[in-house]
């Protein structure tokens, strides 16, 4: 839910001790200017990569450090920039994300010169040269590319150590210079790729809205099992050959059952979110968890929901999907994307439409719930493959009504293009302007009726505003109300998960 603002500003900063000079202040920047533009969705996503840099940073170097998430806090773009000048940090540091790159750049334009600018993120990976040479970003002393928590605490004891940093980059604005850290390859790994298993686990003092309850009455915690992505899904920038200085990486099970039963005696988690990519993706990390995990009879304590790729679990057999639901498998994720066959080749999902069916309807004969994603207006998309897509849908509602014991919700996006993505790529080589496709706006569904079924969830719908399928963007959007609408209605047939269900 939407956070209340505290009537001490110093209390917006999570962790942190206030009686000291804060070393460094992250920052997630809000999706919207507040100040300009009404709030209207009352959920917001865990911060849990900044929580993960902050822990690192003041466990291991012993750094005074502090988060701010003006997301979930709805502030606007003047009142934290005003916020961290009062508070004067040695550092500020911005997860940068292509829809809300432009929000911070207008944070670290109006930040004091004495403070000192550090950021990451997707959008630094996919266009570096682009925030080199923004001029709102003129205080940029380290650009971090991929995993920041070692190098992020180096910097924050030295930052002359960037020169021996490797994927740490800077402008020198004198000399109009990209400087780049370099360091012994043989030291790239342990600056780059720390093994997962052997960092801290993440404080939840920077995290102000997790752990949170849901409407089902648990406490709910969000954790990340692994890093990386082996897949090529053309919409994503995680894409595996768009990163290639990623490891990628699993957690211990037994360093993952460490950290649910410490969230259970700290703050009384009973249910748990992976929100990794991999933590149902890869076969033998399934068998691996699933082994640990029913050794360990986690499923008589707790219930989790997880991410899952479509393909994997088709292959599974019976018996391990019975056993993911002993565990206490709640509910699975899945990217389903789009009901045409033809279109999924082209995003090169590796799946099919009737691979979905079967595997929803295998997922929920065993009461395990399913959450599905699709992307209306993909490039290349048909009004016939539109049309599909929509009937999918219908379809798999359909197969949700026979099964008494799980459900099934889809959540439908507007195609927004990501740069670092593959299709980015194919849209530069088909003549689209790189700068209009990093417009993000705000899809507007209040003229197709869809006001209440989109509440919690429009932090989602971002649109740059441009054509990119055969099908008109009016005609995407009122498929977006109607399927949204229906969801939403029923969701609150259903009872249950309700704001959960309606918010992610």
């Amino acid at each position: 839910m939407l956070l209340a603002q505290p009537d001490n500003p110093h209390d917006l900063i999570s962790g942190g001790d206030p009686t000291r000079v804060l070393d460094a202040v992250f920052v997630n920047a809000p999706l919207r200017d507040y100040a300009l533009t009404p709030r209207t969705n009352d959920y917001t996503l865990p911060v849990l990569g900044l929580a993960y840099i902050a822990t690192y940073a003041e466990q291991v170097a012993g750094m005074n450090v502090g988060v701010l998430d003006a997301e979930a806090y709805g502030l606007g773009v003047q009142e934290v920039a005003a916020l961290l000048n009062q508070l004067q940090p040695r550092w500020v540091g911005f997860n940068l994300l292509a829809p809300t790159y432009d929000l911070s750049a207008r944070i670290a334009a109006a930040l004091d010169s004495s403070i000192r600018v550090m950021a990451g993120g997707h959008h630094a990976q996919a266009v570096p040269d682009l925030v080199l040479s923004d001029p709102r970003f003129s205080n940029l002393h380290a650009l971090i590319l991929g995993e920041g928590e070692t190098r992020v605490a180096a910097l924050l004891q030295d930052h002359q150590i960037r020169r021996e940093l490797p994927g740490v980059q800077w402008r020198d604005r004198l000399l109009g210079t990209t400087g780049i850290g370099i360091c012994d390859p043989r030291d790239n790994v342990r600056w780059m790729s720390p093994n997962i298993s052997e960092l801290p686990f993440v404080d939840r003092r920077f995290m102000p809205q997790d752990p949170y309850m849901t409407s089902g009455g648990r406490r709910r915690a969000n954790i990340v099992g692994s890093r990386g992505c082996p897949y090529e899904c053309g919409f994503c920038g995680a894409a595996a050959s768009k990163n290639p200085n990623l490891i990628i990486r699993t957690r211990d099970p037994r360093n993952i059952l460490a950290e649910l039963y410490q969230l259970h005696d700290l703050h009384g988690c009973t249910a748990f979110r992976f929100v990794d990519d991999l933590f149902l993706g890869v076969r033998r990390v399934i068998e691996e968890h699933s082994a640990v995990f029913k050794a360990e009879k986690v499923g008589e304590r707790f219930v989790w929901d997880a991410t899952g790729r479509i393909n994997i679990l088709d292959r599974l057999p019976d018996t391990m999907l019975d056993t993911l639901r002993t565990n206490g498998l709640e509910e699975v994720a899945l990217g389903v994307e789009s009901g045409s066959a033809r279109v999924l080749k082209t995003m090169d999902k590796r799946i099919t439409p009737e691979m979905t069916i079967g595997v929803a309807r295998r997922l929920m004969e065993r009461g395990i719930s399913v959450k599905s994603y699709f992307i209306l207006g993909y490039p290349g998309e048909r009004a016939e493959d539109l049309q599909a897509t929509v009937d999918h849908i219908h379809r798999l509602w359909d197969l949700a009504d026979s099964m008494p014991d799980a459900s099934l919700r889809a959540s439908v996006f507007e195609f927004r293009p990501y740069p670092g993505s593959p299709v980015w790529d194919r849209l530069l080589a088909d003549g689209y302007d790189p700068a209009e496709m990093m417009r993000y706006g705000t899809v507007d569904l209040s003229g197709q009726g869809a006001d209440e079924a989109m509440r919690g969830r429009d932090e989602f719908n971002f649109s740059v505003g441009i054509q990119f399928s055969a099908s008109p963007l009016p005609v995407i959007r009122q498929h977006l109300a109607d399927l949204s609408r229906q969801q939403y209605e029923r969701t609150r047939q259903a009872g249950g998960r309700a704001l959960e269900a309606v918010a992610v």
